[in-house]
């Protein structure tokens, strides 16, 4: 029987990069599904004050030069790896000079969200679904964790849904408390537009706040997890309303319960292929 393939997309990652209980979750989570026999792959941005030298990231040149164009503008692609101290795990590093060679992640010196997160995140969520297609791998499952990668469930079900690298993906989403309160530029929704997508398929996404981008992600994602028991209130009403399979916040020891959500929602598509 051939592996299950796990993409996992994140904004943060241990030992890489430390902001909130995320990253020790994408740390945890691959490990213990590969470990049960998960084929396993991460995606992460590269943020300025991820150590190149000190967590030994090189660049891989037949993945890199890609363009990744937001409001008509081309934006350079360069993918780095890097792989997992004490596992069998690599990483791959979504780099560009423009978005993300900052001393900070998402605010300034002063403390102030950066102007551009919104582009920062289409970026993200374009160069990762691209960067998987120039792997030539086909992820059974996606899951993306956190904000940031909030557009990628819209991709995939849009303008993704009939490439052969996707079209059988299940997409999960973990919900997190830890966000932003400002709203990024109200334009979002629009530059977040893709080949065979309209403003229609963003229109979700509109408001550009923090509870918009989780609601956009639930509304076309397969299967959900609450990852704080501290989640928005209309945030958390679209996701019972959805009535998609859920994971509640719990953290079993072994990841138990997210392996059988990911049988669940794979058992599905063997279902309806039947």
């Amino acid at each position: 029987m051939a592996k299950t393939k796990l993409l996992i997309v994140t904004h943060e990652m241990s030992p890489f990069l430390e902001l909130t209980k995320i990253s020790e979750i994408t740390r945890q989570l691959p490990q213990a599904m590969q470990d049960k026999g998960f084929e396993i792959r991460i995606l992460m941005p590269r943020f300025g004050n991820i150590n190149e030298r000190r967590n030994r990231l090189h660049e891989v040149i037949r993945l890199s030069g890609m363009n990744i164009i937001i409001d008509d503008n081309d934006n350079p692609l360069i993918i780095k790896v890097a792989s997992i101290p004490a596992a069998r795990m690599q990483v791959y590093f979504l780099d560009n000079e423009d978005y993300f060679q900052r001393k900070y992640v998402f605010r300034d010196k002063e403390d102030k969200f950066y102007a551009d997160n919104d582009e920062r995140t289409i970026f993200f969520c374009k160069g990762a679904l691209e960067t998987v297609k120039k792997l030539g791998w086909s992820p059974d499952i996606v899951h993306c964790h956190g904000w940031m990668t909030s557009l990628v469930p819209a991709y995939i079900k849009t303008t993704y849904k009939n490439d052969p690298t996707f079209k059988n993906s299940k997409v999960v989403y973990s919900i997190y408390e830890d966000c932003f309160s400002e709203t990024m530029n109200t334009d979002l929704y629009k530059k977040a537009v893709m080949n065979s997508m309209t403003v229609e398929d963003t229109k979700v996404f509109e408001k550009a706040d923090c509870s918009a981008l989780h609601i956009g992600a639930v509304t076309y994602s397969d299967a959900l997890v609450l990852a704080d028991e501290n989640i928005n209130a209309d945030v958390l009403k679209f996701v019972k309303d959805s009535n998609k399979p859920t994971l509640a916040f719990n953290l079993t020891e072994n990841f138990e319960n997210f392996y059988s959500l990911y049988e669940e929602i794979s058992d599905e598509e063997l279902v309806s292929i039947a």
